[in-house]
């Protein structure tokens, strides 16, 4: 004997969804569930994918910006006189490492340089 074979147990199974739900909810619930059957029987048959391949769009391929070039001309006066410290300070101490002499060359060196 099965649950449906009575009349008197749809209604029953009725009235229980009235109570849990209200009847305010319950066309919604109804909505629900016919959607979500619809969606489970297109997948099952497999016309979900065919329409969702027929519905995506072209994807625009991304190109980056080029990067900003860097010019010779962009470095502030005060900028390029530290550079070029620097740059008197490694030849100093290459010349110092070459020469094994390091007393005489870091004094002279150093009294060229222009107190900042």
């Amino acid at each position: 004997m099965s649950f449906f074979d009575a009349p008197w147990h749809i209604v029953l199974l009725l009235l229980a969804a009235l109570i849990l739900f209200g009847s305010s909810r319950l066309p919604g619930a109804a909505k629900a569930l016919g959607s979500s059957m619809n969606i489970f029987k297109k997948s099952i048959k497999g016309e979900d994918d065919q329409r969702a391949e027929a519905l995506k769009p072209e994807q625009p391929t991304y190109t980056p910006p080029p990067p900003p070039q860097l010019t010779s001309g962009t470095t502030a006066p005060s900028q390029q006189a530290q550079i070029d410290e620097l740059q008197r300070q490694l030849q100093d101490m290459q010349r110092q490492a070459a020469g094994g002499d390091g007393h005489g060359t870091a004094q002279a060196s150093a009294e060229s340089r222009p107190q900042s």
